[in-house]
């Protein structure tokens, strides 16, 4: 199956679709995610066209597991989060939503998560959040 390029990450990417940036570099952005399962929920995808794990090549798949940590570092700094569930949904029949390869980094307990992809969150509270995490960066 080839790479759906207007998929809601590659058009963040490309900059026609907003996000709240917490982190960007050449190979991975990470933003808050707008749907949250928890207070401070970010995610963290590579800039490469890859829709699932397992189409993300090795070398960009290091990468971008070193910013994951590096973003969960500054999560737990940043919003003083004793706990983060890290998920990675890889295929829809897992529940991913969005066709790009991304990771979610949600300070939480995996017992107390909201559902997946199910209300928005207040954009005010989000930009809040984006910005303590940025400030541990």
């Amino acid at each position: 199956m080839a790479y759906d390029d207007q998929n809601i990450f590659a058009r963040i990417l490309r900059g026609e679709l907003p996000a709240i940036k917490v982190y960007e570099d050449d190979k991975v952005l990470a933003f808050m995610d707008i749907m949250p399962q928890a207070e401070g929920h970010t995610l963290v995808i590579p800039k490469s066209p890859a829709e699932t794990l397992l189409d993300l090549d090795a070398e960009d798949a290091a990468y971008t597991i070193q910013i994951v940590q590096k973003i969960a570092r500054a999560i737990e700094k940043g919003l003083d989060a004793k706990g983060i569930v890290l998920m990675q949904l890889s295929g829809a029949s897992a529940g991913q939503t969005v066709p790009h390869v991304h990771f979610h980094l949600i300070p939480s307990s995996i017992h107390e998560l909201g559902r997946h992809a199910a209300t928005m969150g207040d954009t005010d509270k989000i930009q809040a959040l984006a910005e303590k995490i940025k400030a541990a960066l």
